[in-house]
């Protein structure tokens, strides 16, 4: 049996910045961490003809092109998978549609549990390009490149997404002191609902591709913080790293109506009085996971546990993509 693990994420800055209608034309940049969050992918080989899959439901097909999944049907195509006596299961300790990057996470996973099956050597940068090719081209999703890229390299890494395609990877350059208070001071709230990215970033691609002038100036303010971001944790500045949360979840709000709603907004009000210094809705918007950068932790929480708010706890992830068992 062959079991792959990818980490979800968290966007530290710059968010949004990352999608080619935006940064082919002004390039983006951004920085993500990866957390001890996974989505977990094993594979298997059967006795009975067919593919069997199983994540939230259970399919079996006699052709690749009858799957229904579209991640499992394109990732199954793309690698030219020619046995049809596989069964492939999914696994993930968040559910989809909070925020966090499953489904970068998923194919990432998916993928390398097919190239460990065909016995290819494969990097995180073929990985994270793979996916991006399946989710943004094969389907045409209205996505980033975010999500692909930091499950499979891990870490708190910065990513500039260049006009002409290319992608420069940086793992930050963070004191082990600043990594320990930035890990330990960083709380994770789930708000109980759940989205589609797509429909949330569909509107912004739209904009973007027709030149909207509010939303090219947005995400490029939006850039600048992410770049100020990079400069406050290399700095070890993590007051101003959490300004800049509160700032950059100001601009984001301002992107689309679907981004909030009041009882989120009271929520990060409530967060804000009781010890947050700075915090923002992780992901695309509409719903999944509030961070905060909290200054004080115990009050934070007491504040928190009144609303029945659910906290995640994590630490960071720094292996990306890994395979657990071949």
């Amino acid at each position: 049996m062959i079991i792959a693990r990818s980490p979800l994420r968290i966007s530290l800055g710059g968010g949004g910045t990352d999608l080619p209608s935006f940064y082919s034309r002004h390039g983006g940049f951004l920085v993500a961490a990866a957390i001890d969050k996974y989505v977990y992918i094993t594979l298997h080989q059967t006795f009975e003809p067919g593919l069997i899959l199983k994540y939230s439901k259970v399919e079996r097909a006699q052709k690749i092109k009858d799957v229904r999944h579209p991640l499992l049907r394109e990732s199954l195509q793309l690698l030219d998978i020619k046995e049809f006596k596989l069964e492939i299961a999914s696994m993930a300790d968040i559910p989809a549609g909070t925020g966090l990057g499953s489904s970068g996470s998923f194919t990432t996973a998916l993928l390398a549990a097919l190239h460990a099956y065909k016995k290819d050597l494969v990097t995180p940068e073929k990985l994270a390009e793979e996916a991006c090719l399946i989710e943004m081209e094969r389907l045409k999703e209205p996505v980033g490149k975010q999500d692909p890229y930091i499950a499979a390299h891990g870490g708190v890494t910065a990513f500039e997404f260049k006009s002409d395609g290319n992608i420069s990877i940086e793992r930050l350059k963070i004191s082990p002191e600043t990594l320990h208070n930035l890990e330990d001071n960083l709380l994770l709230y789930f708000t109980g609902f759940s989205r589609n990215a797509s429909s949330i970033l569909k509107d912004q691609d739209v904009k973007s591709r027709q030149n909207d002038k509010t939303i090219l100036e947005n995400l490029s303010a939006v850039k600048t913080l992410g770049l100020e971001s990079q400069k406050a944790l290399i700095g070890g500045d993590l007051g101003r790293f959490a300004e800049l949360l509160n700032l950059q979840w100001e601009y984001k709000k301002n992107r689309s109506t679907g981004m909030t709603n009041s009882q989120i907004d009271q929520w990060h009000k409530l967060a804000l009085a009781n010890g947050a210094l700075g915090g923002k809705l992780i992901g695309a918007g509409g719903g999944g996971f509030l961070m905060f950068y909290a200054k004080e932790k115990a009050r934070l929480r007491a504040a928190m546990a009144k609303t029945n708010l659910a906290e995640v706890r994590f630490r960071f992830d720094f292996e990306g993509t890994k395979l657990l068992a071949l």
